[in-house]
This record gives structure tokens, C-alpha cells and sequence, in this order.
């Protein structure tokens, strides 16, 4: 909200900024799932190195850090 102008020259104006600044924000959210997904197809495919062992130890210390 701090991006969007206190005093718009009219409620249209406010309006269509905020639409436009709500569909950038999905527009980005979509680009990031989609890479997150393209980046788990890869680690399926075997095109992408991923140690599970190592993340299966990061994430119980996390738990256990929380815990």
C-alpha cells in the first residue's frame, strides 16, 4: 500500500492502480510457482542434483529448533 498515492486525483484513478498493482502481484506469483515447479521436474528427472539426505537433516534440525 505504500506504493499507491494517499491522495489520487480520483477514486477511478486509485482504483485502477490497485488493479494494476493486484494483477502484477499474481502475474509474479505465478511466474514463481511455475519455476518451482520446473525446478522439482528437474530434480525428478535427474537433471538436477539434490541431496535429500542433507535437506532431510536440515529440515529435523529446523523441527527441533522450533520444537
Amino acid at each position: 500500500m505504500a506504493a499507491v498515492d494517499p491522495k489520487p486525483a480520483s477514486r477511478s484513478r486509485l482504483i485502477r492502480d490497485l488493479a494494476i498493482r493486484g494483477a502484477e502481484v499474481e502475474r509474479e506469483e505465478r511466474e514463481r510457482q511455475r519455476a518451482g515447479v520446473d525446478y522439482l521436474l528437474s530434480i525428478a528427472r535427474g537433471e538436477t542434483d539434490y541431496d535429500f539426505e542433507s535437506a532431510r537433516e536440515i529440515h529435523t534440525q529446523r523441527e527441533s529448533d522450533l520444537g
